[in-house]
């Protein structure tokens, strides 16, 4: 469950809560506002009394070179859109052996 609590910069702080295995939820709109995608690698740090949360790597920038160029260039959106796709295809596979 989310609750605003006060604004930060773009978007209104949340507060969420710690589930049993230690993970919590980034909001839809905090996610968006950083472009912060499936599979994206995120940094945890302490700073004192807060915990910070830095994106570090996309999984468009680790895929995209693993990706066959078979024509025009591809817009960041498309090529987000064909490295998910690759990557549940992956899953997929691994799930059927």
């Amino acid at each position: 469950m989310l609750y605003e609590i006060k604004e930060v910069g773009r978007v209104a702080a949340k507060l969420t809560t710690v589930t049993r295995k230690g993970q919590i939820t980034i909001p839809a709109d905090v996610r968006e506002a950083l472009n912060i995608h499936t599979g994206d690698r995120v940094a945890v740090s302490v700073e004192g009394d807060r915990i910070q949360l830095q994106v570090v790597g996309s999984v468009v920038l680790r895929t995209a070179g693993s990706l066959a160029a078979a024509g025009p260039p591809l817009s960041a959106e498309e090529l987000r859109r064909a490295a998910e796709d690759a990557i549940a295809a992956d899953a997929i596979e691994r799930h059927r052996l």
